[in-house]
């Protein structure tokens, strides 16, 4: 089975979703407003994301669609629609009260006990499973193709062409702590390592075998990378919070190029090919 066929398996298995119901009539009293007006696609009008990036990636297409998202949606930077808590702890009555089309939700960054507590009311909830590259473009083409029901966004295709390739060549070893107090690093099968990977850029601690483990700094500043790679989020790394605790040369970095898929791999491709040159 190829690559990006069993990525959509792992999709079909994870979300348990049946298909969509874009021509469900609104019921009194359900959190409709049966005057809103049909998008332009003419797929789903009514989604709530608990996924900052595929957030972006849904408002790329369609922002108006969107009746829901977390607090850590933060782009695009002025979307302005209700906000439903953190992607840990989603409010879930809010999320049905809005009676959405779909949620869409991801395994990594949402809790199971929420997505069963969406299904138990009855609300379709999709699931993606990504660990790499290729299958956070493969879920998103998913997510547009047969969820949605949208056209793809021009972005998605250049996505593909500029990550889905040959990987670049090595040229550095690098760390990437993603928290401080306790030091949590990226481990194995990771977007991110796998992101860096196909930059030309090896995560030093593949062989770990948690994905996001804690470790000693001094294990971290001794484990022979050429660069650590300090990024603004989850934890806000800063030219004055992180960089002092290293003698192992230092670059702060952007968290949503390196962390988040959607629009911004296109721009993640670009910063990321020149880094550490």
């Amino acid at each position: 089975m190829s690559e990006r066929a069993d990525s959509r398996s792992e999709h079909a298995k994870a979300k348990g979703l049946s298909k969509p119901r874009p021509g469900e009539p609104a019921s009194p009293g359900d959190g409709r407003d049966e005057t809103e007006p049909e998008s332009g696609h003419g797929g789903l009008r009514r989604v709530v994301s608990l996924v900052p990036s595929l957030t972006e990636a849904i408002a790329s297409v369609d922002a108006g669609a969107l009746v829901g998202v977390t607090d850590w949606c933060t782009h695009p930077a002025d979307l302005d629609v209700r906000r439903v808590r953190g992607t840990k702890n989603p409010d879930t009555k809010a999320i049905i009260a809005l009676a959405p089309d779909v949620v869409i939700t991801n395994k990594e960054e949402n809790r199971e006990l929420d997505v069963r507590r969406l299904r138990d009311a009855g609300v379709e909830v999709w699931v993606s499973v990504i660990e790499t590259v290729p299958q956070a473009i493969d879920a998103m083409e998913e997510l547009f193709d047969d969820v949605l029901r949208w056209q793809r966004p021009a972005w998605l295709a250049q996505a593909r062409e500029l990550w889905c390739g040959e990987p670049m060549v090595a040229r550095a070893r690098v760390a990437v702590p993603i928290w401080r107090d306790p030091w949590m690093v990226v481990g194995r099968n990771t977007f991110t390592g796998d992101l860096l990977a196909r930059a030309g850029l090896v995560n030093v601690f593949t062989d770990q075998p948690d994905r996001y483990p804690s470790l000693d700094l001094a294990v971290i500043d001794g484990a022979g990378a050429d660069a650590v790679l300090l990024p603004d989020e989850p934890y806000v790394f800063t030219a004055d919070d992180g960089p002092e605790a290293f003698t192992t040369p230092t670059e702060l970095v952007s968290g949503r190029l390196i962390t988040w898929y959607g629009p911004s791999l296109v721009e993640a491709h670009a910063s990321l090919r020149t880094l550490l040159p």
